[in-house]
């Protein structure tokens, strides 16, 4: 059966999965680099930026779990770019140039209407208006049999926790504090909401952690 998962998203030790002050410059806020660098050291990054190398160890194990069966994306509006409000043109095409990461359809919540965008490589953007669920319900039509990935950010994971659709939850907790930014946890009860941490790994470089929702 298909699952609604989140894979590979980065957290301090105080809860903070972005900096404060997200901006062009710096998309995961002050600092929030530093959440992922578990992450830019593993094989499957450097793969997916078509380079050679990198680590093959757990950390890269945990990335490729995140990779695996994937048939669709659902990302928040700040996730796709730093423009707000109405779209005053489509020459905005996101953060990772002529060819997404994805390769699979991928939908944008937003409040403001737009075009389906296709990239090269198979990522074609659609962007709903119409909330989380509606966004959900078109992501399992696409991905058919495969899995639903969320990819963030905060804002969105924690709505979708909220209504408890994901089905499983991996963070990679970085041992660093950010002291400010977006935090994961704010004003959410996990143990209430259903969920239960099932599995646990240390590495180097982060504690990796696997949460699932109890049927």
């Amino acid at each position: 059966m298909s699952k609604v998962r989140v894979n590979s998203f980065s957290v301090s030790l105080d809860g903070y999965a972005a900096g404060p002050n997200q901006s062009v410059q710096n998309p995961l806020g002050i600092r929030g680099p530093e959440l992922f660098q578990w992450f830019f050291s593993t094989r499957t990054w450097k793969y997916m930026q078509g380079q050679e190398g990198g680590s093959s160890g757990v950390d890269n194990q945990w990335a490729e779990r995140g990779m695996e069966n994937i048939g669709a994306w659902i990302l928040g509006r700040n996730m796709f770019g730093p423009v707000r409000g109405p779209w005053p043109d489509e020459s905005w095409k996101g953060w990772w140039g002529d060819e997404p990461p994805y390769h699979v359809p991928t939908f944008v919540l937003t409040h403001h209407p737009r075009q389906p965008l296709e990239m090269k490589g198979g990522t074609t953007f659609h962007f709903v208006t119409d909330g989380i669920d509606a966004a959900l319900q078109r992501a399992r039509d696409a991905a058919g049999d495969k899995d639903v990935r969320i990819g963030g950010g905060t804002a969105t994971i924690q709505q979708y926790l909220r209504a408890r659709r994901i089905d499983e939850l991996h963070l990679a907790v970085r041992p660093l504090l950010l002291g400010s930014g977006e935090n994961l946890f704010a004003g959410l009860d996990l143990p209430a909401l259903g969920y239960r941490c099932t599995e646990h790994a240390p590495t180097d470089s982060a504690l990796h952690i696997l949460l699932k929702k109890e049927t």
